[in-house]
Formats: C-alpha cells, sequence, structure tokens
C-alpha cells in the first residue's frame, strides 16, 4: 500500500494517536480529511497537517460531527467524498477512557464508552463502507487498545468498549477480504495523548501498580507503526517491541498473567517483577 495519492478518512483526527497519524499520512503524500467534535482543534490540526504537504495535489480538509451519531458520521463522510472524491481506507482513532473502580464509575459513563469506543467504530466504518466498495477495494484500522486484548484492574468499562471493537474487526477482517477490503486492528501500549494523563488522574491505586514505571511510547512511533502496518496489510498492529512481547505474554499464558496481577494488587514483589521484566 502506497499513501501516496491516497484519499485517507482520519476520525478523531485533532488529537492523540488520530492527530500524529494524520500528520504522517500528509508527510507520505495522502491526501488527509479528518473528523472530530471541537471545531478549533480541527482548524488547528488542519494547519499543521497541510505543513506536512509534499505535493501540490494533496487536499486536506476538517469536519465537525461526533461518532456516536450515525446521522452526524454519515454526513460527514459524504462531506468528505464530495471535496475530495472516493476513499481509500479509513482510521478509526476517536476514543475517551474513564478508569476507576467498577462500582464507582457511572452506569451513563459506561454507555457513553462504549458508544465513543465501539459505535463509533461501526458507524464510522458503516458511512465509509460503500464508498470504499465503489472504488473496488482500500482499508480500514481500528485503533483499540492493549485493554482489547487483556484488560484489568481499573479498567472494566473501557476494557469492554476495547474488546467489542476487538470483535468486531476480527469479523469484518473475515467478512471484507474478499471485496479487496482490508481491517487491521492496532493494540498501542500507554501512548503519550491527552487522553492519557487526564486517566493518570484517575487510576486507582492496584492499578497503578499493575502498570508500574512503564514509559509510554509517542504518539509519533504509534504512528509510525500503524502506517507500517497498514502499508504491509497486517491484521494485528501491535506498536513497540515492548508491547508485542507483553501482549503475547497475556495471550498465551493467561493463568500467569492473571497470577502476576493478583500478587501487585496484593502488594507482593514477585508479581511486580514479573510485569516488570515484560514492561
Amino acid at each position: 500500500m502506497d499513501f501516496r495519492g491516497a484519499n485517507v478518512i482520519v476520525t478523531g483526527g485533532s488529537s492523540g494517536i488520530g492527530k500524529a497519524t494524520a500528520k504522517l499520512l500528509a508527510h507520505y503524500g495522502a491526501s488527509v480529511f479528518i473528523i472530530a467534535r471541537d471545531r478549533g482543534k480541527l482548524e488547528q490540526t488542519v494547519q499543521e497537517i497541510e505543513a506536512e504537504r509534499v505535493s501540490p495535489d494533496q487536499q486536506f480538509g476538517a469536519f465537525s460531527a461526533d461518532v456516536r451519531s450515525y446521522e452526524e458520521i454519515e454526513a460527514a463522510v459524504a462531506a468528505i467524498v464530495e471535496a475530495g472524491g472516493l476513499p481509500h481506507g479509513l482510521i478509526n482513532s476517536a476514543g475517551i477512557t474513564c478508569p476507576g473502580y467498577f462500582e464507582d464509575i457511572p452506569l451513563d459513563v459506561c454507555r457513553n464508552l462504549m458508544d465513543v469506543n465501539y459505535f463509533g467504530t461501526l458507524y464510522a466504518i458503516r458511512a465509509v463502507l460503500p464508498f470504499l466498495k465503489e472504488r473496488g477495494g482500500g482499508f480500514i484500522a481500528n485503533v483499540c487498545s492493549g485493554a482489547g486484548i487483556v484488560s484489568y484492574f481499573g479498567y472494566s468499562a473501557y476494557g469492554a468498549s476495547k474488546f467489542a471493537v476487538r470483535g468486531l474487526s476480527d469479523a469484518l477482517r473475515d467478512e471484507f477480504k474478499p471485496q479487496s477490503i482490508s481491517v487491521s486492528v492496532v493494540f498501542p501500549p500507554d501512548t503519550e495523548t491527552p487522553q492519557y494523563y487526564f486517566e493518570q488522574k484517575l487510576l486507582p491505586p492496584e492499578t497503578k501498580a499493575i502498570s508500574g514505571t512503564v514509559k509510554p511510547m509517542s504518539a509519533e512511533q504509534v504512528a509510525r507503526d500503524i502506517l507500517q502496518g497498514v502499508r504491509r496489510r497486517k491484521y494485528l498492529i501491535m506498536p513497540g517491541a515492548k508491547s508485542q512481547l507483553m501482549l503475547r505474554f497475556f495471550s498465551i499464558f493467561g493463568s500467569l498473567a492473571n497470577w502476576a496481577k493478583d500478587h501487585v494488587v496484593a502488594n507482593d514483589r514477585t508479581g511486580r517483577l514479573l510485569l516488570k521484566v515484560l514492561g
């Protein structure tokens, strides 16, 4: 997959991983159209994306829409197609988090996490799909989370929404492949984004103990790994070498992983050492 000359839509494109990916796509020669809610951030981000231009033929645009509303996403995608032509791909990066103890997380927060993280992903795919089919193929990359492979203490609401994204991606990978539409699902580790710093204030102490002193990746490095994976049409994209090791460990050795987490929560040194080695 060569991004030069491609038209790519990025949800959550005004911040964090979405913003970093949109800028890198522009640097690679793509036309980039971002979707987010905040008009002020959208306008500022488009200027930053424009600064990465490598060809006068590239087009850039920002469209305000709430991913929780299918009608708004459908209208934004239609406007993008009218402005820039049929898309070659979609990167779903819109997402939120709100860690905490299960009984303390308000039910409306649980529902909002599902609405943004899961339904926001589903709605964008549903809106873009007819245009990818009309083009004859393309790609979809869903930014999930390490919590979409193994969720743990403090992430009951967030992890559930990201497991849903993983399940959706698994099914669509099989369903869309005969239509020449590749699907990727991305499992970034802790990443330096506004959401990351927001959630640090809400983490229960047990969650902080499990996370340890793992240094978050930069959004720019995650973006590079995402686009490298999409380029290779990889299904599972795991940014960062340590992330790959840790996620594969949790996937294969679930019982040992749970043992380690339990010992960390109980403030046991052995569990902390094992998670430190992995992270």
